[in-house]
């Protein structure tokens, strides 16, 4: 929450289990939980902080580790490659790429470019990523052969206004291994009061 809270809810019942606060020194603009039940968070204090359970006192997390990378305010958190990549986005125009080291801790290897105002929301399946931005537009990204190389597939213009939300369904072709191409549907929500389907084919790696 902008409160610069974090709260952890149990379902059934939607009770507040846990309260953390505060969390970070600003507001909390985006979370992701990766399938380890590893909790980020991303805040306008410029900083994501990786969260985990304590291992004895279950209703409790802790923070594991703080990622500084951003020059503003973080907006967007997004994972992609069975949650072992995490992507980040802010309003200093960029998206940073993030890999799960050796050791478990997130380090950043890239930095996509591109946009020419805030990264808004973000959306990742496999090894495609879409950000959404204040500059009217959707970028289509694939992760390369080299992990670490990403290529810009596709700029979606359309929308009369900043892109605040995004949902993406990726599916590699049949019989594809993980250089496999495939296709891409890709949904936007903008401050156009727009909704739009987008389908985009990422080609096989070389």
């Amino acid at each position: 929450s902008w409160d610069r809270s974090l709260r952890v809810w149990r379902l059934p019942g939607f009770r507040c289990v846990e309260s953390i606060a505060p969390a970070h020194d600003d507001a909390i603009n985006a979370l992701a939980v990766s399938p380890d039940g590893l909790v980020y968070t991303g805040s306008a204090d410029k900083k994501i902080k990786a969260w985990r359970r304590h291992p004895e006192r279950r209703n409790k997390h802790v923070v594991v580790q703080t990622m500084e990378r951003h020059r503003s305010a973080v907006n967007a958190l997004a994972l992609g490659v069975d949650g072992t990549v995490l992507y980040s986005g802010a309003c200093d125009r960029s998206v940073v790429v993030w890999e799960r080291g050796g050791d478990g801790r997130m380090v950043a290897t890239g930095t996509l470019r591109g946009h020419r105002k805030a990264i808004l929301c973000l959306a990742a399946a496999g090894g495609v990523v879409c950000s959404g931005s204040a500059d009217r537009t959707v970028r289509v990204w694939r992760r390369g052969a080299e992990n670490t190389e990403y290529t810009c597939l596709a700029v979606l213009e359309g929308h009369g206004a900043p892109v605040k939300s995004l949902a993406l369904v990726y599916g590699r072709d049949r019989g594809s291994s993980g250089t496999g191409g495939g296709s891409a549907l890709v949904c936007s929500g903008a401050l156009d009061g727009e909704v739009k389907i987008w389908s985009a084919l990422v080609p096989c790696l070389l």
